[in-house]
């Protein structure tokens, strides 16, 4: 089980490919505060919902001072198909070895219809400018969860 992270903690870096296979880093949002959210699957009802939410704020959340970066462990192809059906403006990043997911404590056990498995858990962490966690966000729901964020971080949506 990977460790959670907590405020303070330096957000591990990272390189992944986006949905169109070019490199993203973590390290090319400094100077700008990030949202990294993970969530466990392309093209599936919850994870629609959230990434459309997202999309829906992306302006306000630019306005604002933040990033918002998408991390599943789906291929760059499926991220692709998702970003045209549902016409995401999201930035999609491909984990297809959790190692990111690892990093960040969004992959291990986690309860699902009252099982114990082991997969994605839903979360959000919250990147200041300089690399550190300003706060880190574990088993979310998919929907009201951007609401919810832009809430506590002080942006009113119109």
């Amino acid at each position: 089980m990977s460790e959670r992270l907590t405020t303070g903690d330096t957000a591990p870096d990272f390189t992944l490919p986006d949905a169109d296979g070019k490199s993203v880093s973590l390290a090319d949002h400094r100077g700008r505060k990030t949202l990294v959210y993970f969530y466990p699957a392309a093209l599936t009802p919850g994870c629609t919902k959230q990434a459309c939410d997202f999309t829906d704020n992306l302006e306000l959340l630019a306005e604002s001072g933040y990033d918002v970066l998408g991390i599943s462990p789906d291929k760059p192809e499926k991220l692709a198909k998702f970003r045209e059906k549902e016409n995401l403006k999201v930035t999609l990043l491909a984990d297809p070895d959790k190692s990111v997911l690892t990093a960040y404590g969004a992959f291990g056990e986690k309860k699902l219809y009252g099982k114990t498995v082991t997969g994605v858990i839903r979360s959000t962490v919250v990147v200041d400018e300089d690399g550190k966690v300003e706060r880190a966000l574990y088993n979310v729901r998919a929907t009201g969860h951007v609401a919810k964020i832009l809430k506590d971080l002080g942006i009113a949506a119109d």
